[in-house]
């Protein structure tokens, strides 16, 4: 293959001094862009927002808030009546536009307005939080961005309570009408962010208001105990099988460990340990090395540590199991836990945890050993891996690039065939980078097979020849 060669003859750099500076000033930054003076930025400004609904909004609500917190109120007012109305369904193109509406508007109900008028941002701030349900009703919100913009806004609530200067007795109310609308469990840490301002005052109106609403759940129960502090009506609202359950024991221990009572925590994680499963519940291991920590026996939660690496190849795990030793021991313990990784009993889980520690040189010869395991179907693992491996590792990338595209196409995953194509590309452009293919067979050996096999996917293969 004939490869072009640029010949550059010697002399001085192309740019010295000055031509850098300017090359700094053309930088796009807040600094640079002052300089261009009010009248170009405000002719930019309109050029870029035409067309540009999201931006114009955004412009509009900036002029509103210049003139003061009812500017801007009465801007925001608006927005939230025209987000009510809307029936429009968002999908995931549109997510983005609807991402920066709704950021807009609560960083100007907790930003100008909040500073200027307290009690009027805390009016908003719950219409705002009122739209959750029918947004969400109407929203493909598959990233969970849509639902984050609501809970920090739930988080905002206290504080800005706070500043408002209103009473518990109304802001429980406030609490009482957003838990009746929470069809999406967006409100789920209300009660635990007011709580602090409730005070026992307020959670006791709050039960009152919920009562008188249609009930409280269970996790509104567990909350406002759990606000109170009343430890011992929290743990009486589980029964021994519930404290059976890994995950229930693991937020029991918490808050035991939370109320002073560590001793109290390991018993009832202790409860839990039989569970056949128990291997697979890290929520309930990380609490208990956390409560041998706080008992002092930083040994056993070491040996826990360990035990858990072992079983899971945690990297977190690892990674505090090492902290935990004297200086220059973690050296020979990493050493002990790649043998235990290449050793371990899923191969699958060997690679992710060699891959992501990471270890490559380690992980690529790994994927050679092991080429008989590799099934192709956990795209979350090999895909990451194929990609890290790439660059210095093709021989290893490739064969789980293969093996993806096997999977695809032996299981007929139609969806798939579109990376299944880009997979089968790649392996094409890491073959001139392989020397030593150990036994393996070329990329066209690879190709002419998978046509032998699966010539009938015509809509893999005239992918492929787009």
């Amino acid at each position: 293959m004939l490869r072009a060669t640029a010949v550059l003859a010697p002399g001085p750099p192309l740019f010295v001094g000055r031509p850098r500076a300017m090359a700094a000033k053309r930088t796009l930054n807040a600094k640079n862009l002052e300089t261009l003076g009010a009248a170009a930025l405000a002719e930019l400004l309109i050029e870029v927002s035409a067309g540009n609904a999201v931006i114009q909004r955004r412009l509009r609500l900036a002029l509103a808030s210049a003139d003061g917190a009812g500017g801007a109120s009465q801007e925001v007012r608006k927005r939230l009546a025209a987000i009510h109305r809307s029936t429009t369904f968002i999908d995931a193109a549109k997510r983005k536009a609807l991402l920066a509406d709704l950021e807009a508007q609560l960083q100007a109900i907790t930003g100008p307005i909040a500073a200027a008028d307290p009690s009027l941002a805390l009016e908003l701030l719950v219409r705002f939080l009122a739209l959750a349900d029918g947004v969400l009703d109407r929203c493909s919100d598959t990233t969970g961005a849509v639902f984050g913009v609501f809970h920090r806004g739930v988080n905002e609530l206290g504080p800005l309570a706070t500043k408002a200067s209103i009473s518990p007795q109304a802001l429980a109310e406030i609490g009482a009408d957003l838990l009746r609308e929470n069809g999406y469990c967006q409100f789920d840490g209300l009660i635990p962010a007011l709580g602090p301002v409730l005070g026992e005052a307020g959670l006791a109106h709050l039960e009152v208001a919920l009562l008188e609403r249609g009930g409280i759940d269970r996790l509104a129960r567990t909350q406002i105990l759990q606000a109170r502090g009343d430890v011992d009506g929290y743990l009486e609202l589980f029964t021994d099988d519930q404290l059976s359950w890994p995950d229930t024991a693991a937020d029991v221990a918490t808050h035991l460990l939370q109320a002073g009572r560590a001793q109290q925590a390991l018993a009832v994680l202790d409860h839990a340990a039989d569970v056949t499963n128990i291997m697979e519940a890290q929520t309930w291991h990380d609490t208990r090395i956390t409560v041998l920590e706080a008992l002092g026996r930083k040994d056993e939660a070491q040996d826990h540590r360990w035990e858990v690496f072992r079983q899971s190849l945690s990297i977190p795990t690892l990674r505090d199991y090492l902290n935990g030793l004297d200086d220059f021991a973690d050296v020979e313990a990493e050493e002990r836990a790649f043998a235990v990784v290449e050793q371990h009993r899923r191969p699958l889980e060997a690679l992710r945890f060699l891959v992501f520690w990471p270890d490559l040189p380690r992980a690529a010869r790994y994927v050679v050993v092991h080429y008989e395991d590799w099934v192709g179907d956990a795209y979350e693992i090999y895909e990451p891996a194929a990609e890290r491996l790439s660059a210095d590792h093709p021989l290893a990338a490739t064969l789980l690039l293969r093996a993806m595209v096997g999977f695809a196409l032996s299981m007929g995953r139609s969806k798939r065939y579109r990376y299944a194509v880009e997979h089968l590309r790649q392996c094409e452009r890491l073959e001139v980078r392989i020397d030593d293919w150990w036994g393996f067979e070329s990329h066209a050996s690879f190709l002419g097979r998978l046509r032998e096999a699966f010539g009938r996917n015509w809509s893999f293969w005239s992918l492929l020849e787009r």
